[in-house]
């Protein structure tokens, strides 16, 4: 028990998080932005595909959100780390290599 509160004692509390992003994290952040470019371009597609138009008004608006989502992602990532930049570049040349691949 007194080991325990020794221990507790010496730890500092952080006031902000640490300015690093890691691997894990990096390919985490990697999915979320995949995640929120294939959810923008299905209800693009989509809400050019449908006849209602409150539906496809719901569709673009959803759309819409999952690129503002992406983009939020992007900007947190520039910044913070430069290397990071350099693997989110590579990430967007995929992206838009899929997206001519699906045109």
């Amino acid at each position: 028990m007194q080991q325990q509160q020794n221990v507790n004692q010496n730890q500092q509390v952080m006031s902000q998080a640490p300015n690093v992003i890691t691997t894990k994290d990096l390919l985490y952040l990697s999915d979320m932005m995949s995640w929120n470019l294939m959810a923008l371009k299905k209800a693009h597609f989509l809400a050019g595909q449908c006849q209602i138009p409150e539906l496809s008004q719901a569709l673009d608006k959803a759309g819409q959100m999952h690129q503002r989502h992406y983009e939020k992602i992007l900007g947190h990532l520039q910044n913070t780390n430069q290397p990071t930049q350099g693997m989110m570049q590579q990430q967007q040349q995929q992206n838009q290599q899929q997206n001519q691949q699906m045109q």
